[in-house]
């Protein structure tokens, strides 16, 4: 089972990276863009590792994250934005490179780098807080209310982590113009949340009550 498991996860991971790769670097026009080699080893190196970690430790779960398919409309057309979102960032940045329009400083880039990382360790917190972290909204077998840790501070920390990560990309890039697209993932991501809070409140036992308890979605004392 780990082997197909292992085999599935790679495939999925080498997919990422060769699109991710071609639309950069295609879109730069050249492979001498040092931002973007940057962003692709921040990215997928604590990528791999995880996966690995997953694959060991909790296969159940990487397996769950492999196979989630969203079953409420308002999520897929939610996903299907974020994926625009990210398209037009990646290619808007790979432009930037070939006609130098942003030229950020490269501190920016390692600092924006820093953030990122900082962003996926928050992130990997939170799948070890919570067993029941999916891609997918929904209410699992057995689900239960998580309400320590970084669940005691905001709602959806999982959230507040990607948001860090992703507002991060446009600079580790060099490009205020890929920035100014991932903006819209803040909206993006009110919209899902606001979905998931009703799911979560309708179909988990004490989720409304965690709600009245935890007041703060993302930011604690703004939203």
């Amino acid at each position: 089972m780990k082997g197909s498991l292992a085999a599935r996860a790679a495939g999925k991971f080498l997919a990422g990276l060769i699109v991710i790769s071609l639309i950069l670097f295609l879109s730069a026009g050249t492979l001498r863009y040092w931002q973007g080699w940057l962003f692709i080893a921040i990215l997928f190196a604590p990528m791999l590792a995880a996966g690995a970690l997953l694959l060991k430790r909790r296969p159940e779960l990487l397996e769950k994250r492999l196979d989630a398919k969203e079953k409420e409309d308002e999520q897929k057309a939610v996903l299907a934005l974020s994926a625009l979102m990210f398209a037009a960032a990646f290619i808007a940045a790979g432009l930037d490179r070939r006609f130098g329009i942003s030229r950020l400083p490269a501190w920016t880039a390692w600092a924006a780098a820093a953030l990122f990382l900082a962003g996926y360790a928050a992130y990997a917190e939170v799948m070890r807080e919570n067993a029941y972290l999916s891609r997918t909204v929904g209410v699992q077998e057995g689900q239960k209310v998580v309400s320590t840790g970084l669940y005691g501070v905001v709602r959806h920390p999982m959230y507040s982590a990607t948001i860090i990560m992703f507002l991060s990309m446009g600079i580790v890039l060099g490009s205020l113009i890929s920035f100014g697209i991932l903006l819209f993932y803040v909206p993006i991501t009110v919209k899902r949340i606001r979905n998931e809070e009703k799911v979560l409140a309708e179909g988990l036992d004490g989720y409304a009550e965690y709600m009245e308890k935890i007041r703060w979605r993302l930011i604690p004392h703004i939203w």
